[in-house]
This record gives structure tokens, sequence and C-alpha cells, in this order.
């Protein structure tokens, strides 16, 4: 749920450093069906928990309209990440890096803000419409071993450097930072590289 708030305070910095590179990569907590449980004891307790992150989410900066009460309510089982992961993947073989960032906050907006199971493929050929995707190519796409392989690539890319958080932003290949941060702290960081200086992060 902090990526919701990433990805708004990137999108806005963007616009002001046109000349930074962004590249996003597969990771997931939760990357299986099973996987909550395995966290949390039991799905049940595991959304409940989760149900908690939305909330402090919400009350953040650019959180506001991630609907706490909605995705309580539903009935289906809280959604795990690979189907989305999988969905950016396929949109990022149609149309490259904006692409997938395009369909990550559509498929985001999807989760957070409508509630809606993004675990179910027809939930995400939505998004990848919405988006303006060739649907039929995007289908092929996400169901293809390449998009699996790429995702694998990436949580195996992740482990290698410890990334252990959603988000995580990495600058230069180097300098690791966990958590939604605030976008002062991300302007401040990014403002020292181009300066050639050296951030704080580590």
């Amino acid at each position: 749920m902090w990526c919701f708030l990433a990805s708004a305070r990137l999108r806005r910095i963007i616009n002001d450093f046109p000349q930074l590179n962004i590249v996003h990569h597969a990771f997931a907590l939760a990357p299986e069906p099973e996987s909550i449980s395995s966290m949390f004891g039991n799905a049940k307790e595991g959304k409940e928990e989760i149900m908690g992150h939305w909330a402090a989410a919400a009350s953040q900066p650019d959180g506001e309209a991630i609907n706490v009460a909605l995705m309580r309510s539903r009935s289906f089982p809280y959604p795990y990440s690979m189907p989305g992961l999988l969905a950016c993947k396929a949109a990022e073989m149609q149309g490259g890096m904006p692409a997938h960032w395009d369909m990550f906050d559509r498929v985001q907006k999807a989760h957070a803000v409508e509630a809606r199971n993004i675990t179910d493929s027809a939930v995400l050929k939505d998004c990848a419409a919405e988006i303006g995707l060739d649907v039929a190519r995007w289908e092929a796409d996400f169901a293809s071993p390449e998009a699996k392989q790429a995702v694998q690539d990436d949580l195996r890319e992740a482990q290698q450097l410890g990334v252990n958080a959603v988000p995580t932003l990495i600058f230069n290949q180097r300098w690791v930072l966990p958590g939604a941060v605030p976008e002062s702290t991300l302007r401040q960081i990014i403002e020292k590289l181009l300066e050639g200086r050296e951030p704080t992060a580590r």
C-alpha cells in the first residue's frame, strides 16, 4: 500500500527532474496465494493486520483515496502479488517502462481505491484496456514464460540486494532507501545526487 503513495510522489518529482531515469522492478512480500497465511497465521488475521497498514497509509499525504472500509468489506481473499507483477511485466513487454508504470498505477488504483480483486485476470485485463494497451497482446504476454521469468529475475535481484520492504528505492544502483519516505526527502536525495554529492541514504 505504501507503493501507492511512493508512486504519486515520484510522478511529481519526475516532472521537475526530467533527466531522471526511473526503472521499475518487481518485488513482493506476499508473492503466492499461501503467503499471507504463512506470514500471519491465517488469511483472516493477515487481512486484518494489512488493513491496519492501509489505515496508516490512508492517513498520509497522497493516501486520501485509499478505501480501507471497502476492502475490509470484500469477501474475496486478500490479493497476493504475483498476478499484479506479471500484469506490469506484460505491459512493459509491450510499451516499455512507461507502460509498466501506467499499469502499476492502474492496478494500485483498482486495489487500493476501488477494492477490486487484482488476482482476477479479468480485473487486470480491464486495467490493461484502460491504459490503452493492445489487450490481446497483453493477455498473451501476461501468460507467457517470458513475463514469469522477468518477474523471477527481479525477485532474485532484490534478494541479492537485501530488499525486504515495499517500496524500496535504489539510487544509482548504490544507495538503498526503503519505505514510503516524504517527498521532501526524495527531492533532497535527488538534488544531492545531481550535484555530485552523496545522499544520506545508504
